[in-house]
């Protein structure tokens, strides 16, 4: 079937959604809250099923041309010692296809491009959208791409479930220069992580407690193994990105809300999507990406599970029948298919976290030397 739809966030899960519409036939207009696109940050990390939708999304070329594999990646103590491997070369053999790693903003320029083709989905900046009823009317279909902080949430699901603080904080960088490891390192309640990410560049990451300076950052890992010191030293702190870690919490009961429910039975705090009255059906809602399910990145499973969502909410719309009651059913099929998945990506994010950055390393890295490599 076919139909009008809002994408709200132009992100990865919002543009990628608005592809798979597009291809789909339907008409689309994406909204963004800011000025223009965002392409900061290091790498993304692909798994082949994120890698085969961006395939179905027509979009898996443009990826390859400017992924680079993952492989030969370790787990190791702050003084060097491998401990384990990293379960690359296991997602290999199963999938026919490497884990692949790309930069953010190649990949939202790859999306960007791909939408660009169609020449008729508007990408409209600095919408902000607070609630629904500052969206066009007459849509069969609103999407929300627009972040663990989302206002369709809100607006359509309450505030029950919300960004909720890990007492951790991230930072990410680019060093110009290849590292001649890759992996994990993990230490007393702080991990520090280095990938390829293109010919002369390492992608890196950590984790903290607090460290809310550069040098106190680089006074977390001093003394650790080359080359993590020489990473921090060889990029620019002012192209450090420095964040607090969020998970959405409690999880979401659907990543959907269809028009056949009543007003008088929106959650407590949400308002009604009409803009004629309370009592009239409201528009059908599809969460995607980190509005559905925000996690910590331990799993760098993000972009992929906002990848997914895009393509199983498409997959299931291009299939349903005309009407009202076939997109009710399509997003019916969507959350069937990717609420329990992608929660369970979640959980296993967060609970790798604690695992992580524990201060009880003597018993985690026992159980690390365990596992198979």
């Amino acid at each position: 079937m076919t139909g009008t739809a809002t994408v709200v966030g132009a992100g990865i899960g919002g543009l990628a959604t608005a592809i798979g519409l597009r291809r789909a036939g339907w008409t689309v207009t994406v909204l963004e809250r800011r000025t223009e696109l965002e392409r900061y940050g290091g790498a993304f990390g692909m798994h082949p099923t994120a890698q085969s939708a961006l395939d179905r999304l027509g979009v898996g070329d443009a990826l390859r041309d400017h992924a680079v594999p993952y492989r030969d990646a370790h787990i190791r103590t702050p003084d060097g010692t491998s401990i384990g491997r990293l379960p690359l070369e296991r997602i290999e053999r199963k999938a026919g296809r490497p884990e692949l790693l790309i930069s953010r903003f190649r990949l939202v320029d790859a999306l960007v491009a791909a939408l660009e083709t169609f020449g008729d989905v508007p990408l409209k900046f600095g919408e902000r959208v607070t609630d629904m009823d500052a969206l066009p009317a007459g849509q069969d279909l609103v999407v929300g791409a627009d972040g663990i902080r989302s206002a369709v949430r809100t607006a359509r699901f309450g505030d029950r479930s919300g960004p909720r603080r890990i007492g951790t904080v991230a930072w990410i960088g680019l060093a110009d220069f290849e590292s001649p490891v890759h992996g994990e390192t993990w230490g007393s309640g702080r991990f520090f992580g280095m990938t390829p990410v293109e010919p002369g560049r390492t992608n890196w990451y950590a984790t903290v407690p607090e460290a809310t300076t550069a040098e106190e950052l680089r006074a977390s890992f001093a003394g650790w193994h080359d080359p993590v010191p020489r990473i921090l030293d060889a990029t620019d702190p002012a192209t450090w990105i420095r964040y607090e870690m969020l998970h959405l919490y409690p999880a979401l009961p659907t990543f959907v809300a269809t028009g056949t429910r009543p007003a008088s039975r929106v959650p407590s705090g949400a308002r009604p999507a009409s803009r004629a009255s309370s009592d009239a059906r409201p528009v059908p809602v599809a969460l995607v990406g980190d509005a559905a399910h925000a996690m910590t990145p331990n799993l760098g499973q993000g972009a992929c599970t906002a990848i997914l969502d895009a393509d199983a909410l498409s997959r299931a719309l291009a299939a349903a029948p005309p009407g009202p009651a076939g997109i009710e059913g399509a997003l019916r099929a969507y959350d069937r298919e990717r609420r329990r998945s992608a929660q369970r990506t979640a959980f296993g994010s967060r609970t790798l976290h604690r695992f992580m950055s524990t201060e009880r390393t003597r018993l985690r890295d026992a159980a690390v030397r365990l596992l198979p490599g």
